[in-house]
């Protein structure tokens, strides 16, 4: 049985987007991935997106994707939501992913922004709406113009929307501006992306956060949200500046590589990267561990 959502909150309020654990000799890790998601289940977390960016997705083949999916659906999706990452710079492979996701059990798409070719406006109004007419699946939109070189429009976003099954938006952006006025006309529901800004968004409507750090920190991004929510602006605050350097120390190198580190000094499954990334060097390494500890997180 698959958890149940709600309009303001279709995919639950904190998810992490997961990692994915590969073997010493680079195979994908489906005990470790089942593992994690477990642990990160139980550590507080609604839902969980796996084939994003954080799951090396541009290095991954679509047969991989599928069975990553039907596993951690397998572990964990009678008791969170599975997001799929479906977004590619090609609208009919994005398609054929989302089908592909829809029949491995995944509750949800993420769509990112087509990255490289950098389409215009009408051109992403019509790659959403191809993957979103593909499945019966909600959607969540990903804007990240820092990795796709291309952003939504509020007008676009506005546009979007009125799909049905278009119901949210990953904000990578930036820009609480944008942000507020593309929130208050659409009425998606309204995640982070960043987690430096996870409690600015909350504060001008947001829903909640897909966090890279919450492979680490899922209960203290609960207790900032709920704390918030429930009207405690100043503890909400006082937890968000605790975080800080947990959210600088692991985006010092790529998100990816510090929080496979991290996952690796704490003894959860995670493995070695596929190039382009690499491992994080013994220097960046200790400063990682200095950054965390600084917040909190002792490795």
């Amino acid at each position: 049985m698959a958890p149940t959502s709600t309009p303001d909150a279709p995919f639950g309020r904190v998810l992490t987007a997961m990692v994915t654990p590969f073997t010493a000799d680079g195979a994908l890790d489906l005990a470790g991935a089942q593992q994690l998601a477990t642990h990160l289940v139980d550590a507080g977390n609604d839902g969980l997106v796996v084939n994003g960016t954080t799951g090396e997705s541009p290095t991954t083949s679509d047969t991989e994707k599928d069975r990553l999916v039907r596993a951690v659906v397998e572990a964990v999706g009678d008791r969170a939501f599975v997001v799929a990452g479906v977004g590619t710079n090609d609208t009919r492979h994005s398609t054929e992913l989302a089908r592909q996701a829809e029949r491995a059990g995944a509750h949800g798409l993420l769509t990112v922004t087509p990255y490289y070719s950098k389409p215009p406006q009408e051109g992403l109004v019509r790659h959403f709406t191809a993957i979103a007419d593909a499945t019966g699946l909600p959607v969540m939109l990903y804007d990240i113009p820092g990795r796709s070189g291309v952003p939504l429009d509020t007008e676009t976003i506005v546009r979007l929307a009125q799909h049905p099954r278009i119901v949210a938006n990953k904000d990578a952006k930036g820009d609480l501006a944008a942000a507020g006025w593309a929130l208050s006309r659409s009425g998606l529901a309204w995640y982070s992306g960043d987690d430096m800004l996870n409690l600015p968004l909350l504060s001008i409507g947001g829903t909640g956060f897909v966090s890279v750090v919450g492979h680490l920190v899922t209960a203290e991004l609960r207790a900032m949200l709920d704390a918030y929510t429930g009207g405690d602006v100043t503890k909400a605050a006082e937890i968000h500046q605790r975080l800080l350097p947990v959210f600088t120390g692991m985006f010092r190198a790529q998100g990816v590589m510090t929080t496979k580190a991290a996952l690796a000094l704490r003894g959860l499954p995670a493995g070695p990267l596929r190039l382009p990334l690499v491992e994080l060097d013994a220097e960046a390494t200790q400063q990682l561990r200095k950054d965390l500890a600084a917040g909190g997180v002792h490795l």
